[in-house]
């Protein structure tokens, strides 16, 4: 590892980094700070000036650790060999045009090249056969935003297991850390006093592609927790009638038990944020129309493609869609009616409280649980072998659901590496069953006072789903044998046998399909 000063020697810098946006900016400050020495360029000279001026700032009257470069001819020689690049540039057409100017400017077959966007999975793993004789192409998706880029993101590599043996030191030491025992973060916000100890939220997922799918569905994951918090404080709003601090106190109680997590500690700030302009809470003159990038729709159009049941993250995504018709919405009102909102007393609303924190909770523990059954089916079809708990692990610091709740996940994963699905888990069959009945009453609530809960009633739907033995499904099987002749099978006989009857003569014998 290079630690010395100098202006762009020749081979000189442990890695380069090529697109200084803000994510690009923070991954190389962070390298930095854990020593690397890290070649910097970007289209945009403003950039890279700016990132020289922070070090500048930031390291006092240590050596210099980034580099400048103004071409990536002059990035490519600047790097020790065998070179290590990093992209932080939009995903798509981007990435593929990066990629073949280094190609041009002579980048060797065991360089490595880190594509660190928000891409499609799948992409991933065409680039990879695609640049195969090139270069070694590897991935790793990054979450955590700007603060977690600059102090510590959660990773998830994938790619060649001889490119992550080159990379992987890299990357542990960039990512967040926690404390093994508790499940909790250990962080620092001090530019050049990085986190050393603890256990990194870095580890190799599996193939090229892997790494971007569990991205994916962690971003799914996250679609469905927003929305979850999002409903529980619309029934608090509507139904009981409390203002945004009343609610924000409510999540900081919250964030003291088993939903302690970063979405719950933002939710809380959000909600005591006072407009400037108006001196009104800030949450009441933001308008309702939620956006999207497209990760959460990916994971919904994922499990359909898969046959993975997902709806609470669909249900999710189906929310944002739905508030972007704001002009229908706001004239709907007017003409649709809903059920008359009971004032509710004091210990009622205390009561629904609780309900509501056991109903989020539950929930959310589906919408894991969903998640994770995703990941499965599509590590099937792929062929990967994902290791559920380390997956868990590193989502318990850097990342949006960051949450002590995946401690227990990891620990279950841990206990039954081939758990068929998340609710079965002895800790979490017995979480719901102690809190499922404030679930239902809460569920019940939002129906009766005409809350939209579409996230929380799907969660409901599929514990009641998954825990039935024998579903209305063989009433829609005889449905589809009625009208197309898609046959069935019987209880009593061989799964893989397939019948079919003459509905217009139902006296002649059931056909067996060969």
């Amino acid at each position: 590892m290079q630690n010395s000063g100098g202006a762009q020697p020749h081979n000189s810098c442990d890695i380069g980094v090529i697109g200084l946006g803000v994510m690009g900016k923070n991954l190389a400050m962070n390298l930095a700070d854990h020593g690397y020495r890290v070649a910097c360029f970007d289209l945009d000279s403003k950039r890279i000036d700016a990132i020289v001026a922070q070090d500048e700032k930031e390291r006092g009257d240590q050596p210099a650790r980034i580099v400048p470069v103004t071409d990536l001819t002059e990035l490519t020689s600047a790097l020790i060999s065998p070179a290590v690049i990093l992209l932080s540039i939009p995903a798509g057409a981007p990435v593929d045009a990066v990629c073949e100017q280094l190609i041009k400017v002579g980048i060797n077959p065991d360089d490595v090249v880190i594509d660190t966007g928000n891409s499609l999975w799948s992409d991933s793993v065409a680039r990879e056969k695609r640049f195969a004789d090139k270069f070694l192409f590897f991935t790793t998706a990054v979450s955590g935003g700007e603060v977690g880029a600059r102090f510590g993101p959660s990773l998830m590599p994938s790619g060649s297991e001889q490119a992550w043996q080159r990379v992987g030191p890299m990357l542990k030491a960039i990512a967040a850390k926690v404390d093994p025992q508790t499940g909790k973060p250990i962080e620092s916000s001090t530019p050049g006093q990085p986190v050393t100890e603890g256990e990194p939220c870095a580890a190799y997922i599996g193939p090229n592609g892997a790494g971007h799918y569990v991205k994916m569905v962690h971003n799914g994951i996250e679609y469905a927790d927003m929305q979850l918090i999002c409903e529980a404080y619309q029934v608090m709003r509507v139904a009981l009638n409390m203002t945004p601090v009343d609610i924000a106190k409510v999540f900081r109680r919250w964030n003291k038990g088993p939903l302690d997590s970063y979405l719950i500690e933002i939710s809380a700030e959000v909600l005591e944020q006072i407009d400037p302009q108006t001196n009104q809470p800030l949450v009441d003159v933001i308008l309702d129309k939620a956006g999207q990038k497209g990760t959460g729709l990916w994971t919904a159009v994922s499990a359909l493609q898969t046959g993975s049941p997902a709806q609470t993250i669909a249900q999710a995504v189906f929310a944002r869609s739905l508030s972007s018709l704001k002009t229908e919405r706001v004239a709907a009102a007017e003409i649709l009616a809903g059920p008359d909102i009971a004032p509710v007393s004091e210990a009622q609303r205390e009561a629904t409280i609780t309900q509501l924190e056991h109903a989020l909770y539950c929930s959310k523990i589906c919408a894991y649980a969903q998640g994770f059954q995703l990941m499965k089916s599509a590590a099937q079809e792929q062929g990967w072998t994902l290791h559920f708990a380390e997956i868990a692990k590193i989502w318990r610091a850097g990342c949006i659901i960051r949450a002590v709740f995946l401690q227990s996940i990891a620990k279950a994963y841990e206990s039954d590496s081939a758990l068929p699905n998340l609710l079965v888990d002895p800790f979490f069959a017995e979480q719901i069953a102690t809190y499922q009945a404030d679930w239902r009453a809460a569920v019940s609530l939002s129906a009766q006072q005409g809350v939209a809960c579409p996230a929380m009633m799907s969660a409901l739907s599929y514990y009641d789903s998954y825990r039935t033995a024998v579903l209305p499904a063989n009433l829609l099987q005889g449905q589809r044998d009625f009208f197309g002749a898609h046959t069935f099978s019987r209880t009593d006989q061989p799964i893989e046998e397939k019948y079919h009857i003459e509905w217009s003569d139902p006296s002649r014998p059931l056909q067996l399909i060969q």
